[in-house]
């Protein structure tokens, strides 16, 4: 591939980034306005600036637009986690894996916000998402299980994923409704700090 192929292969990559990101910002905004129920893939596209037809180059549906990138993340979690170098610890290492994830959280932080809301506002969205968990789920246990050297069905990988996913969503949730500013990093390491830890009772506050 020549230097101007590769140019302009980067500049629709960089379009499709930024239409995928333009219509769910459109379709988050317009749910959380209206409701999942009240709002349309036309109205989505056209908030967008993009046809319908366009729309369905991205996602399957309005729904998918609304949490469809939380699989893309997915992937890059479970890449990371492979990477991660083989001395660290299984919990500690999920944590490393989320590096990447953190930062594009943060950086979308209004976003993200804003996701949460429609997905609290919206129980419809959920058997999606959890379908969408227990895919991730399966990756991050298998990727656990060969970091150790052990079967999936040993019980730990399980174990690790399950407790990680709930230190990650507990941190999310927080900082999702801090309105101090702190850093998602912050409340991440806070999370995994204490379940490394055992999980010590904290000291009553005043």
């Amino acid at each position: 591939m020549t230097v101007t192929e590769q140019a302009a292969t980067g500049r629709r990559d960089r379009k499709k980034r930024q239409t995928r990101a333009a219509l769910t910002a459109a379709a988050l905004r317009l749910v959380a306005e209206r409701g999942l129920e009240h709002v349309t893939v036309e109205e989505i596209s056209e908030a967008a600036d993009v046809s319908s037809r366009t729309f369905f180059n991205y996602f399957t549906c309005k729904d998918d637009a609304l949490i469809a990138d939380l699989a893309v993340d997915r992937d890059r979690v479970v890449a990371r986690l492979a990477a991660a170098p083989p001395q660290v610890p299984a919990v500690p290492a999920v944590r490393i894996a989320l590096d990447e994830a953190i930062d594009t959280m943060e950086s979308e932080r209004e976003l993200w916000r804003l996701r949460l809301a429609v997905i609290a506002q919206n129980p419809a969205l959920l058997p999606r998402l959890m379908a969408g968990n227990i895919e991730t789920e399966r990756a991050m246990i298998q990727a656990i299980g060969a970091r150790l050297g052990v079967d999936p069905d040993h019980g730990h990988p399980a174990l690790v994923t399950a407790v990680a996913g709930a230190a990650f969503r507990t941190a999310m949730l927080r900082w999702a409704a801090d309105t101090d500013g702190r850093p998602l990093r912050d409340f991440v390491d806070e999370a995994f700090a204490a379940v490394v830890a055992g999980l010590p009772d904290p000291s009553p506050t005043s």
